[in-house]
């Protein structure tokens, strides 16, 4: 941003130093709050929605219960499913229309739920095609899961809060500004795992889609 000096001065140019691309996996941290646990059924029909694409799996709505201490405070982000992460209405509202240009919000049925038990399904609905193949590991037979993943920077969807490959649709690869959004406004709730970054110093985690 330039500023411009009276009395014809110099401009100046505010030095802003700006993180380059990067990839995380989001999952909830050990700390003491309760999760959900999504119904089985529902997340089989997400995944194979993920998968193949077909219009009548798509969810309209996921099923889930919590689990933990009732005297635990409940997370905003309750799921560790890869594939399927629920945000609190706060967090959904906080992230703003960026969720809309990568996917949309599906409501969350919560057993017992009281007043305050908001949460939505951000189904990812973007895939781009921006892993390199030569470095990154051979995706799973299984599911497609990519242990080691390099992300080609002129191809990745820096834009966006999030994305899914076409090698391993059953999982949503955060993008390290969102990824330190939700981080931010939520403390302790979120664990962080690099996946990939352009910066070379860092260090990947060295199984991001581990337990």
């Amino acid at each position: 941003m330039w500023r411009a000096e009276r009395g014809g001065e110099r401009q100046q140019q505010d030095q802003v130093v700006r993180p380059g691309p990067s990839v995380y996996r989001l999952l909830p941290s050990l700390s003491d709050y309760q999760g959900l646990h999504l119904e089985s059924a529902d997340v089989i029909r997400l995944m194979r929605w993920q998968r193949d694409g077909t219009e009548a799996d798509r969810p309209a709505r996921l099923r889930a219960t919590w689990l933990g201490e009732r005297k635990w405070a409940k997370s905003e982000f309750p799921s560790g499913r890869a594939g399927a992460p629920v945000l609190s209405r706060r967090l959904a509202e906080s992230m703003g229309e960026g969720l809309a240009a990568a996917g949309s919000l599906v409501p969350v049925d919560i057993d017992a739920a009281v007043k305050d038990d908001e949460y939505f399904l951000f189904v990812v609905e973007v895939v781009v095609d921006c892993l390199d193949l030569r470095r990154s590991s051979k995706p799973k037979k299984i599911d497609g899961e990519v242990k080691k993943a390099v992300f080609r920077p002129e191809a990745l969807p820096s834009h966006l809060p999030a994305f899914r490959l076409p090698q391993f649709p059953g999982a949503v690869q955060w993008n390290g500004w969102a990824a330190d959004l939700l981080a931010d406004l939520t403390g302790d709730q979120i664990e962080k795992r690099l996946i990939w970054s352009e910066d070379p110093a860092t260090r990947p985690h060295p199984d991001p889609w581990g337990i």
